[in-house]
């Protein structure tokens, strides 16, 4: 019975180690400095909007934002595009509607009040069309995760050729910071793949923190609104907790004087 014990004390040490190290040594995400973190954080607009633009051209074939609406592109605390911007990019895309008057369905242009279009009719298509594998829903796909906005950017920009000792089927690319090193999507950024309207250079780390942005904030549109929410509460307890203090000090001293 002794010997079971210590014995399982050596196995229940070993492993525990053995994570510990595992931990250690795992690749520590990349952080490249987000203005949307910490207390009084808030998004740089022209970051959102070339985000934006990013996840169109490049992400969108895959993947779908179906929480998001095109006026909500228009809102504050957004990318604050004007609401002609918005109309001209909503107008750009064709959803389904109807029926009509015959009973028809028919296809028209997107209007503020619609959802983002999806680049597929169902899941079965989107796992048909990408290997089996289903592309995920970019609209929350930042709180999906710990630590979401460096952990999709550290996969963006983490595609290696694989060590000698890795062999990959076909349509399987190697990326450092997923889970088990594989990983079904191809490398969907290189230089200069996106022209950005303002003339900003379209780095490989550009582009993925200014599409890891818009997706920061279509999974928080009211990230700033919380923050000023915040600030103002504490603000209030500071002034309230000041107050209190010194009517304290007021009704004590009558009392000491009348001792």
């Amino acid at each position: 019975m002794k010997f079971t014990k210590i014995f399982l004390f050596i196995i229940t040490f070993f492993t525990f180690v053995s994570v510990s190290m595992a931990a250690e040594n795992s690749k520590k995400l990349l952080n490249p400095g987000w203005s949307f973190k910490g207390y009084f954080g808030k998004f740089d607009r022209a970051s959102l909007q070339r985000g934006y633009q990013v996840y169109t051209e490049v992400c969108a074939a895959c993947h779908s934002m179906k929480y998001l609406n095109y006026r909500n592109l228009a809102e504050s605390g957004g990318p604050e595009f004007t609401v002609e911007q918005a109309k001209i990019i909503a107008s750009q895309f064709e959803v389904e509607d109807g029926p009509n008057s015959d009973g028809d369905m028919f296809t028209r242009p997107a209007r503020l009040s619609d959802k983002f279009v999806s680049p597929y009719p169902n899941d079965e298509a989107a796992k048909a069309a990408n290997g089996g594998a289903y592309p995920p829903d970019m609209s929350v796909l930042v709180k999906a995760r710990k630590d979401g906005a460096n952990y999709i950017y550290s996969l963006l920009l983490g595609y290696e050729d694989p060590p000698v000792s890795v062999s990959l089927d076909d349509g399987v690319y190697y990326n450092v910071y997923m889970s088990g090193n594989k990983i079904k999507m191809a490398n969907p950024l290189s230089e200069n793949i996106v022209e950005y309207i303002d003339g900003t250079a379209s780095t490989e780390e550009q582009m993925a923190k200014d599409v890891v942005t818009f997706l920061a904030w279509a999974a928080e549109p009211h990230l700033e609104a919380r923050h000023k929410m915040g600030f103002k509460a504490i603000l209030y307890l500071f002034i309230i907790t000041i107050l209190v203090y010194f009517s304290m000090k007021k009704i004590w001293s009558r009392v000491e004087t009348k001792v």
